[in-house]
């Protein structure tokens, strides 16, 4: 009979369900980006650092580095949402405290383009003007 391995950590960390690429999804799904720092396009990283109580609740929120705007604020909200997955630790309630870091980057703008073909359309307007068939114009506006 073999014996049991023991873990090789006493304490296991707290982890958000599906992983780092689960957590960035669910930030990126969940921002909103303030309005304040779209009038004044403000961009830059607000670092988080917060505390996971052990049934995997963020109770507690700090700035570490952050951005003006509304931005820091945003954040804050953010991590507050998430909840993690904490394994049973032996019994001890721990209190874990991580760092985020949350990219505010000003969204892209799309051009938009309109395109309007004009052509003749009846058969008799060609015949009378001598003009060929294939006539047309094609303007493209773009804002």
């Amino acid at each position: 009979m073999k014996r049991q391995r023991k873990d090789k950590h006493f304490i296991k960390k707290p982890i958000y369900e599906g992983g780092p690429l689960a957590l960035k999804q669910f930030i990126t799904k969940n921002l909103r980006y303030p309005k304040e720092a779209l009038a004044e396009k403000i961009e830059g990283t607000v670092v988080v650092r917060y505390s996971i109580n052990y049934k995997g609740k963020v109770i507690d929120t700090k700035v570490i580095s952050g951005l003006r705007g509304g931005c820091e604020a945003e954040a804050i909200r953010l991590v507050r949402l998430l909840v993690f997955t904490v394994p049973r630790n032996r019994g001890v309630k721990a209190l874990f405290h991580k760092d985020l870091q949350i990219h505010f980057k000003l969204p892209v703008e799309k051009e938009t383009t309109v395109q309007y073909n004009l052509t003749s359309s009846s058969k008799n307007d060609i015949k009378e003007k001598n003009i060929p068939k294939k006539t047309g114009y094609t303007i493209t506006v773009n804002w």
